[in-house]
């Protein structure tokens, strides 16, 4: 097992690494949508802070030599569901394979966010 670490994406807020890889897998924890620069909570509503944790996935992917378009499923988390159809607006523009996906909401999440993504995708041949 191998951790992934860059510094393209939020540094983890405990004790937790921000991706792990496993033979051709890469599993990436939850992503909040924290600006990897500052370390603070993107401005905006939830297409803002979607997009930010998007984004964030993103680089811990390439980190891992994957991608977007490996992923084979995730994982989301809303603080609210009134804010799935704009979610999905904004999560449909980047996981453009359709992967296998589960989103539930919760009492609360890091940080205050309003959502969080996490994902398993393939590295190399899928």
């Amino acid at each position: 097992m191998r951790k992934i670490a860059t510094d393209a994406a939020p540094q983890a807020v405990g004790p937790y690494s921000q991706g792990v890889m496993l033979n051709n897998l890469v599993f990436t924890s939850g992503q909040i949508p924290l600006d990897p620069v500052t370390g603070l909570m993107v401005a905006g509503g939830i297409e803002e802070q979607t997009e930010q944790s998007c984004r964030n996935v993103k680089a811990v992917l390439e980190a891992a030599g994957s991608s977007l378009e490996k992923v084979v499923k995730t994982t989301c988390f809303l603080n609210d569901m009134a804010d799935f159809q704009k979610f999905n607006q904004v999560y449909e523009r980047h996981f453009v394979s359709c992967p296998a996906r589960s989103t539930v909401a919760v009492k609360a999440l890091p940080k205050g966010a309003l959502c969080e993504i996490e994902a398993i995708a393939v590295v190399g041949e899928a």
